[in-house]
């Protein structure tokens, strides 16, 4: 005997909403127990995971300032997995539309007179840095058939050592003690805080600017829909005349350039210098993000808050109970299981068949 899925006629729409709901509650059932086989009472680490980082305004701008770079970056990693393309290295991207963008804050330090144009600047550079290296996995596919999974992967560790070099070598403030970092951005190469005295930047409106822009370009463009048709039916969309070759250069920029402008706003905003380090892997659980949104820009920005969310949870529970901070990434990566074979759940029946049956 054997499973076997059978496509259901019809996807009711309430049970596509009830899904995702239904294993996020399961996901905390499963944590509770965790919990409690830890020796400490579900009810207090349900309260420290999702109630006390809501209770408070720094918290808060934590939640939005973590799920800002996880939304901007799965929703460019949307596009690619829509059309069955598999961009692994937006860390990688970041990292580089990161360094790009702060070597031009670097370039411009102390200068003086009209200094407006600095910002915009980074932010155009971190983007079409993030754009270039994310155009290497792509062209390599395209012309040569090499996986893209593999390539993009790979660059993200030269990414890294670049900027650890970097940082290390000839960006490092030669006044900074031999601290392996930059000098501090000028204040026209940082990003406008929203709030006097708080810590809640700009970045977070580009973030939400972009999600509205993804979800306005898949669902109303010509090029939306090449995405979904590529995705869903490639033999349909070889039909229509879409080029394969030039979706997969378009979706691979538009989700380098996402990952490397989240870069800049990540390193022009919350860190303002080039560090050996700017990300705490934004890259890889964007993916985790992209999925658990179901690849749908409004649905991803939701779920990078509830990343976000169990993230500084997390750490608060950490503090308070004790909790290892492992627990918070077993949660995530339950959650996505159970979202994933929920939806699947929702699209097939579970059939038992005899061995050797077709």
């Amino acid at each position: 005997m054997r499973l076997d899925l059978v496509p259901r006629a019809g996807r009711s729409p309430l049970a596509a909403i009830l899904a995702p709901a239904l294993a996020f509650l399961a996901s905390v059932l499963l944590g509770g127990v965790a919990v409690a086989l830890l020796g400490v009472s579900p009810a207090a680490a349900f309260a420290a995971y999702f109630i006390a980082p809501l209770s408070e305004l720094w918290s808060l701008q934590e939640i939005a300032l973590k799920a800002a770079p996880l939304a901007l970056i799965a929703t460019g990693l949307a596009f690619c997995y829509r059309a069955n393309l598999w961009n692994i290295g937006a860390e990688g991207q970041f990292v580089v539309g990161g360094l790009a963008g702060g070597c031009v804050a670097l370039a411009t330090q102390g200068s003086a007179g009209f200094t407006l144009w600095i910002l915009p600047a980074m932010l155009v550079a971190g983007t079409l840095a993030g754009v270039a290296y994310a155009m290497i996995p792509a062209v390599l596919k395209v012309r040569l058939g090499v996986s893209e999974i593999l390539t993009s992967l790979m660059l993200v560790y030269v990414a890294e050592l670049l900027l650890d070099y970097m940082a290390r070598g000839p960006l490092r403030d030669p006044a900074g003690y031999n601290f392996p970092q930059s000098v501090p951005f000028d204040a026209a190469a940082r990003l406008p805080y929203l709030m006097e005295g708080e810590t809640l930047h700009a970045g977070v409106l580009v973030a939400f600017a972009a999600v509205v822009l993804a979800t306005i370009v898949l669902g109303r463009t010509l090029f939306g829909f090449e995405v979904r048709v590529v995705g869903a039916s490639p033999r349909a969309a070889r039909f229509a005349g879409f080029s394969e070759a030039r979706l997969t250069l378009a979706a691979f920029a538009v989700s380098g350039g996402a990952a490397g402008l989240a870069g800049i706003a990540e390193v022009a905003g919350k860190i303002g210098q080039l560090q050996p380090t700017i990300s705490p892997g934004y890259g890889f659980t964007a993916i985790i993000v992209a999925f658990l949104g179901r690849l749908s820009p409004p649905g991803i920005l939701v779920a990078a808050l509830v990343i976000a969310l169990t993230t500084i949870g997390g750490e608060g529970a950490q503090i308070d109970l004790r909790l290892p901070l492992d627990l918070t990434r077993a949660f995530q990566g339950l959650l996505l299981g159970l979202v994933l074979g929920a939806d699947v759940l929702t699209r097939f029946k579970v059939r038992l068949v005899p061995g050797g049956a077709r």
